[in-house]
């Protein structure tokens, strides 16, 4: 049990602001203790909900806890090292949540995988982080296949057996039937290692980061502070659990409230399974949001829109249908993070009567820096501090911060840790700046700064902020590096474009938008490509990032062919 004196900050409702005073005896508590609270006060009632061939298959909170000391029995029988490395690879799914418990239960670390790497990349950190036992379940098959033949031989495995996985491994409901459920927990300590994550690549090798009970409760206990959760509440699980947000949110946070997670079967049921959920909190990143938007808009015109909302009565009546044809006619909290987001799609959404409130953080924080939250929000900013929460800006515009939820450090990387973590300060690799309220506003990364061929720097995060206001526009990077000037590479929104309209659209914006910049920062051309950029492709991080790296690999040999072109507005 992880029991100490804490300082809590108690939000004033009438002003927003906190005021600091001293609980003693309070305790923060594992995700173990709080499962456990509401598995006896709630037994019965449903905690997980899967769906598994168009079907819903709900976990009670009796069953969850059952399947999860059966598992910790079984893991225990193995007679690991202490404190050993136990990985998930998996798409979020009810066995994932319960695995994680299993493993905690057991005194060890969880070492989650995201679904979608390749054979590699899973080996790589199989390997580095001496993981001793290996959950596999939910997978693409294509994915399987190019993991299958990387999994370490000496490595255990255990396959969730629900989800049509192809494997000869252990059955999840095989294992568990000759266990009973049973268990002493261990004695957790709140410095002790609850996960490693491995980031998701943005920089190349993917990173373990360490991160301990502390960590982890003070997160979530701070969400719940800002956005104070009840056991009513519903959440969805899309958004990879192998990432701090998803883990902290969804995972944490519906155990923290004893509310209930809803899980989607695939991409192409995304729509159905939200709409069945009707999910009271709902995360996603930007992307998510803009397609929502898109999508609207691709059925009812913009003008239709703006017109009806502006209608007193009818307005009202408009907006409620629209949030329930997206499945969030019950949302009273939504919330973005991960990337930025346009201030217009969140005016937009504003009208609908859905505030989206920005948030910042990162898995060396446990995704706990700063947020919007109600009563203070500040669009095209990322929000206040957390509680407790201690922010500078150096004098090169990077954002450090220190919390009770940074890292330990980076998995057998001890300079790499050094060079991040100084005199308790973390070094987030992002510039920002805060404003006269308090808000802080992200500006770019510092790593993510080019110079051009006339030695001038470029920071393209806020311009790509500012091309991705256009309707036309769903994704977009700006690269530049020897160039004399940056260009812009775009790939269009969905729905039918006529290129008359594209590119009358794109030579107003870049008009609007270079008016705005330096001379060295105006966009000469902007590149239309009929590509996708995904996941699938490792164009995109798990999280829907854009790897700057992979878009240099791939395009960077057209670069100075596009730029010396006579066409203003390219298609490729």
């Amino acid at each position: 049990m992880i029991t100490e004196a804490v300082f809590h900050l108690v939000k004033l409702e009438k002003h927003g602001q906190f005021k600091k005073f001293e609980i003693m005896n309070n305790s923060l508590k594992t995700p173990v203790e709080n499962f456990l609270y509401w598995e006896k006060k709630k037994g019965k009632d449903t905690f997980l909900v899967q769906p598994i061939d168009g079907k819903y298959i709900e976990f009670s909170w009796e069953r969850v806890g059952g399947e999860a000391r059966k598992m910790c029995n079984y893991i225990n029988s193995l007679k690991l090292p202490k404190k050993s490395k136990i990985a998930i690879l998996s798409k979020n799914c009810a066995h994932w949540i319960i695995a994680d418990l299993a493993i905690m239960m057991s005194g060890n670390i969880s070492v989650p995988i995201y679904a979608n790497v390749n054979g590699d990349t899973a080996k790589y950190i199989l390997n580095h982080s001496e993981s001793e036992l290996l959950f596999i379940g939910k997978l693409e098959k294509s994915d399987w296949h190019d993991i299958r033949s990387n999994i370490p031989k000496k490595i255990k495995r255990i396959d969730f057996g629900y989800y049509n996985l192809d494997s000869d491994f252990q059955k999840w409901d095989e294992v568990i039937s000759n266990q009973n459920d049973e268990i002493l927990l261990p004695s957790i300590k709140i410095e002790d290692i609850i996960t490693i994550i491995y980031t998701s690549g943005t920089t190349g090798i993917p990173k373990g980061v360490v991160l301990n009970y502390k960590a982890a409760a003070t997160a979530t206990k701070n969400l719940d502070l800002l956005f104070p959760l009840d056991e009513n509440d519903r959440f969805i699980s899309y958004l990879p659990l192998s990432h701090i947000a998803e883990r902290a949110l969804v995972e944490h946070g519906g155990i923290l409230s004893g509310g209930r997670i809803f899980f989607v079967e695939t991409l192409e049921t995304f729509p159905k399974n939200l709409k069945y959920c009707k999910p009271t909190i709902f995360f996603g990143v930007p992307r998510i949001y803009t397609k929502f938007m898109n999508k609207i808009q691709s059925i009812i015109p913009q003008n239709i829109i703006k017109l009806t909302l502006n209608t007193p009565v009818i307005g009202s009546l408009f907006s409620q249908l629209i949030r329930k044809l997206l499945g969030l006619n019950k949302s009273r909290i939504c919330i973005t993070g991960a990337a930025s987001i346009s201030v217009s799609t969140l005016e937009w959404f504003n009208k609908l009567g859905l505030k989206i409130y920005e948030a910042y953080g990162m898995s060396e924080n446990s995704a706990c820096s700063h947020g919007n939250f109600p009563g203070n929000i500040k669009f095209g900013t990322v929000g206040k501090a957390m509680p407790d929460t201690d922010v500078k800006i150096t004098d090169k515009g990077e954002i450090i911060m220190k919390n009770d939820c940074i890292m330990k450090g980076y998995y057998k990387e001890n300079k790499l840790t050094e060079d991040t973590i100084k005199n308790g300060y973390l070094y987030t690799g992002d510039k920002g700046l805060i404003d006269e309220d308090g808000y802080l506003k992200i500006t770019g990364r510092i790593k993510d700064i080019f110079k051009t061929s006339k030695g001038k720097y470029v920071a393209p995060n806020p311009i790509e902020i500012k091309l991705s206001k256009s309707n036309f526009i769903e994704q977009v990077c700006v690269v530049g590096e020897n160039l004399t000037q940056p260009i812009a590479l775009v790939i269009l929104s969905e729905g039918k474009k006529i290129a008359k309209e594209v590119i009358n659209n794109f030579s107003e914006l870049l008009d609007t938008i270079n008016n705005t910049l330096e001379k060295h920062e105006r966009i000469k051309k902007i590149i239309v490509l009929k590509d996708s950029w995904s996941t699938e492709n490792n164009i995109l991080t798990p999280t829907l990032k854009i790897k700057r790296a992979s878009i240099e690999k791939k395009y960077k040999e057209f670069y100075d062919y596009w730029f010396n072109s006579k066409e203003r507005i390219l298609f490729q």
